[in-house]
């Protein structure tokens, strides 16, 4: 009898876990709301004026530029590093623009006209103007300044408008990196970090866009066509690799839903992964093993940067919508741990939870 108890209860168990695992996850949140806002706005706040730990990146020409962080780098000094204090002053002004009475409004806006003042700007683009700084931050870095910019110029507001006259020539600084490095660069980079090719053009493409720069658009849609419309059966059960945050192959879906007509995208997409036209198409979430690590807390970052792309697609195509799904599940994953959670995770990683939220939202408004 206590044999059979035993075994019931086993049962019991094991069909009650089923059923756990086929409910389906409930998404982190449908679109980013006030409340989470005055949460996420802590994180940037906490990291962009804090000088150290600070990790470098630059190339020494001599002695001379062994100098503090913020005297390289004006603005850009901290967050642990250049390009997160950039999307860390992303996150700021996204933030504030779609949530103007957020409880530390007044904080933010100042911080944001100090700091991202002409004089200061100033000093960032003659760090950029050395030649022996060409290659800093490309493209990673360069791409989260051109959507600083981008979301500077879109908010009609009268301080935004001055900060991003005051911004303006230090993303033609990077415009011009890109027009001069993307024709020598004649085979993409399709890794799941930084240097990821098809990340770097996304978002400079929507710059190009929205700010009627149809030279850099061009050469952007010339240039990813020549590295990926050839590409066919991207091998995702190769992801993620250990220290990814991108993935190569929805990054790259990411790219060329912008630069190709949707016939083209539909005709390309079916090639490149067929099997995302399945509606029972699985993809497993990132786990992270230890989150105060630096390297291995990416996988949080691959879950958003995921979800980001999959609310894109599935948002833009009906055949699609059933990807939303996946995205939600992986929002789920990582979203809880944003907030308490280690400097090597919380200095960056708000920003890609608040794109991937917004690109919820955008899905959301589509399909309503």
């Amino acid at each position: 009898m206590i044999i059979r108890t035993c075994i019931a209860t086993l049962l019991l168990l094991c069909l009650s876990a089923k059923s756990q695992a086929e409910t389906p996850v409930e998404p982190a949140g449908q679109a980013l709301s006030e409340a989470e806002a005055n949460k996420l706005v802590s994180l940037p706040l906490h990291c962009v004026e804090t000088p150290y730990p600070y990790k470098t990146g630059i190339v020494l020409g001599s002695a001379e530029d062994l100098k503090e962080p913020s005297v390289h780098h004006p603005i850009f000094y901290g967050c642990f590093d250049w390009h997160s204090a950039v999307h860390g002053y992303w996150s700021l002004v996204t933030l504030l623009r779609q949530f103007p009475d957020l409880a530390k409004a007044d904080e933010v806006r100042a911080l944001l006209q100090r700091n991202l003042s002409a004089d200061k700007v100033a000093g960032e683009v003659a760090f950029f103007s050395k030649d022996i700084n060409a290659s800093f931050e490309r493209t990673y870095g360069w791409v989260w300044l051109l959507k600083l910019s981008d979301e500077l110029h879109q908010w009609q507001d009268p301080m935004a408008q001055q900060l991003a006259s005051n911004l303006q020539p230090l993303a033609d600084v990077i415009v011009k990196r890109y027009v001069d490095f993307l024709p020598r660069l004649l085979y993409p980079i399709r890794v799941g970090e930084h240097t990821n090719i098809a990340f770097g053009l996304s978002f400079a493409y929507d710059y190009a866009v929205n700010r009627q720069h149809s030279a850099l658009q061009q050469l952007i849609a010339e240039r990813a066509k020549s590295y990926f419309l050839q590409d066919k059966n991207c091998p995702i059960s190769w992801e993620p690799s250990g220290y990814d945050f991108l993935s190569p192959c929805l990054e790259e879906i990411g790219l060329m839903q912008r630069i190709l007509p949707e016939d083209a995208f539909l005709a390309w997409v079916k090639d490149f992964m067929p099997q995302l036209a399945d509606p029972t198409y699985k993809l497993d979430v990132a786990r992270v093993s230890d989150r105060s690590d630096g390297k291995l807390v990416h996988l949080d970052g691959l879950n958003f940067s995921r979800a980001w792309n999959l609310y894109a697609l599935s948002g833009q195509y009906p055949q699609y919508r059933h990807l939303r799904k996946l995205a939600d599940q992986h929002m789920a994953q990582s979203y809880p741990n944003l907030i308490g959670d280690s400097y090597e995770g919380s200095h960056w990683l708000g920003s890609f939870a608040i794109h991937a939220l917004n690109s919820a939202k955008q899905q959301t408004n589509r399909t309503e």
